[in-house]
């Protein structure tokens, strides 16, 4: 099993420290703690504990210790309660009635209970579950700043030292994208300020939108032009970033710049520093978007080149139906650890316990004519909904409402599975008519009644008469939670899982991997030039794996709408679709949701899943409403600053509404 750095150090911190660990834990605790953790202001830009800083830098081991520092801050994805970008959104719910797991906090978002007295996620002071970006960016300043005096660090070699500092700066850039995306203007923490600084210094003020976007930017330019082309020491190094970690951020954060929330917004016209400084630009730029697709264009051609591609699972020793070929390249995308298609894995905070703790809301009891085995299962708590579900696209490659050749007008209809549906659904199963005549990504990332789950672990060792599930009522056992709405996350379980002894398989999170660049780089040419050629490749190339046809013959053939790919509006719902079912579940869509200012009408109303608690199929697949989710528009469309630092801080200003 390939290790990696940052796993390593954060095992020592979190975790009770291996036998060989026990130095490597002091140094880190010596090197987080006294640095990081003073209760100050979240905008202390002048550091503190000098002395500490000094002897960080007096040789490469020390300093690559304060680098890891820098690294630790790097978000916890792998934990549903942290996650923002899955957890707040609309394809999951959580409901934990029996208080398995923490009620509060991230949980909480979507049920409408952000504020701005203690902020939820509050990704300023990192507090309620988000990390501390200001205190990240303060390492990454002090880092960079001792790490560019050659006369510090004496032993370190100029190759490595400007690596080192391009790492340094990556990740001040990364931390400023978390903060931008959240509160959109924000305070830029260029350099930290001197122990002297006056007050006014001190007092920073936030940046117009455009100045924080061009800074960010050019981080990740100067990053870029130092950063290995890849990783060579993967025993070690493995989720360190590069120059194509890099390029492929950058290429986010101007599609991000670009899109309605951040340009030419209406909303925010009159919002302005206390000094009368416009923080919006209130004037549309479709240059942006070209910006936008030229830096995407750059990203794919540069990873391209460094032999990333999408994934494609390799043709095992016994063989598999192409069914279960297909959707093991999909599922693998996301949690094969380490494939090639990854741009960049977060592995900070991603021990095995963080890891198995999302597994475990993925994880679903896979019954092979076993329903007393069922009863024991490890059930999770968190579950995709039927909103999701329904965003799938049919066989024929449409959204269900839109394929003319296929009725889905009732979801519930009863259905019986066939010989031919049975790498897709248990043989002579009864399940609803939702679950069939549905594309290869609909099996691959959905768990749910009377699917099968192919596992290396399949009784058969093939993908007949393989592992499939039963998840009604009495079915599963009432002593374990079972996913409110009925359905799993199947593709964020690594298909290795053990479910006999509950062992999981740590993996890192995809942060950035090659089909999102595809996806940012379709969207941003197709609002900068129309659906022109290369549009309609790099979906395509995304299509193509997922067992589809073209977008131009999925809808010239089986739409009711068949010219909307040849329009920028129709071509813009149909990769915002894309984007929603290639990249479930990996923490997108909420911020994609934001960015489009489509959040309003997509995160309020109802929550549905199935009846889980009925036996019969009759009663199961009744659609019910679990909960009412509430977003305020346009209030909820940037963070809170918590109201303390606007005390503290009187040259800042909220944000609109709160």
């Amino acid at each position: 099993m390939k290790s990696n750095f940052i796993q390593k150090i954060k095992h020592t911190v979190l975790s009770p420290a291996p036998k060989g660990y026990i130095a490597l834990l002091s140094v880190a605790l010596m090197i987080i703690l006294p640095v990081s953790s003073c209760k100050k202001s979240f905008l202390d830009v002048v550091p503190d504990n000098v002395s500490t800083i000094a002897n960080a830098f007096v040789s490469k081991t020390e300093a690559e210790k304060y680098l890891f520092t820098c690294y630790s801050y790097l978000p916890t994805e792998t934990d549903p309660t942290y996650n923002v970008g899955l957890t707040a959104g609309d394809e999951v719910w959580v409901e934990d009635p029996a208080g398995h797991i923490r009620p509060t906090n991230v949980l909480q978002l979507p049920r409408g209970f952000q504020n701005s007295s203690d902020p939820i996620a509050n990704y300023m002071n990192g507090t309620r579950d988000a990390a501390a970006n200001y205190k990240a960016i303060r390492d990454c300043n002090v880092f960079i700043e001792n790490v560019s005096d050659v006369t510090k660090v004496r032993d370190l070699d100029i190759d490595t030292r400007e690596r080192w500092i391009a790492e340094a700066q990556f990740l001040k850039a990364f931390y400023h994208f978390q903060l931008f995306r959240a509160y959109g203007p924000i305070p830029i923490i260029d350099k930290n300020l001197p122990i002297d600084a006056s007050i006014d210094d001190v007092r920073v003020k936030r940046r117009p939108v455009d100045e924080v976007v061009n800074y960010i930017a050019g981080l990740y330019d100067l990053a870029a032009a130092k950063l290995p082309l890849s990783i060579r020491n993967e025993g070690s190094e493995l989720g360190r970033v590069t120059k194509g970690a890099a390029l492929s951020m950058k290429a986010k954060l101007l599609v991000t710049a670009a899109s309605p929330l951040f340009n030419g917004n209406p909303d925010y016209n009159s919002f302005k520093n206390k000094d009368g400084e416009q923080l919006f630009n209130p004037t549309y730029s479709a240059q942006k978007w070209q910006l936008a697709a030229d830096a995407s264009k750059a990203a794919i051609d540069f990873c391209e080149a460094q032999n990333i591609q999408l994934y494609t699972f390799p043709a095992p020793t016994t063989p598999l139906s192409q069914t279960t070929m297909t959707q093991m390249s999909i599922r693998n995308a996301m949690s094969e650890k380490w494939n090639d298609e990854l741009i960049w894995g977060l592995t900070a905070n991603n021990n095995i316990g963080y890891n198995s703790f999302f597994q475990s809301m993925c994880a679903g009891q896979y019954d092979f004519n076993n329903a007393d085995a069922a009863k024991s299962a490890n059930r999770p708590l968190m579950g995709p909904t039927i909103k999701m579900a329904k965003m799938f696209y049919t066989k024929n490659g449409v959204p269900i409402n839109e394929d003319k050749t296929l009725d889905f007008t009732n979801i519930a209809q009863l259905r019986v599975g066939t010989h031919d549906e049975r790498f897709n659904i248990k043989e002579g199963e009864t399940t609803a008519r939702l679950n069939f005549d549905r594309e290869p990504r609909y099996y691959a990332d959905l768990g749910f009644d009377r699917g099968v789950w192919y596992m290396a672990n399949s009784p058969t060792k093939t993908d007949e008469n393989t592992w499939w599930m039963k998840a009604r009522g009495a079915e599963v056992g009432q002593s374990s939670p079972i996913p409110i709405a009925g359905f799993y996350m199947k593709k964020a379980l690594n298909w290795h899982y053990e479910w006999a002894t509950v062992t999981y398989i740590n993996y890192p999170w995809p942060e950035m991997r090659l089909s999102d660049l595809y996806l940012l780089y379709a969207e941003a040419l197709n609002e900068a030039q129309g659906p022109v050629a290369d549009v309609y490749t790099y979906i395509n190339r995304i299509r193509a794996r997922a067992g589809l046809p073209t977008v131009q013959d999925s809808w010239s053939n089986y739409s009711i709408n068949p010219t909307k790919y040849t329009t920028k509006d129709g071509m813009r719902s149909i990769i915002q679709r894309e984007r929603a079912v290639e990249l479930c579940f990996e923490g997108h869509r909420f911020w994609d949701l934001l960015r489009w200012k489509t959040a309003g009408v997509e995160l309020n109303g109802n929550v549905t899943g199935w009846s889980i608690s009925e036996n019969s199929p009759e009663l199961y697949y009744r659609e019910r409403s679990i909960y009412s989710r509430h977003f305020v528009i346009p209030r909820d469309y940037l963070w809170p600053i918590q109201e303390s630092d606007l005390l503290v801080n009187q040259n800042l200003v909220q944000n609109p509404n709160w």
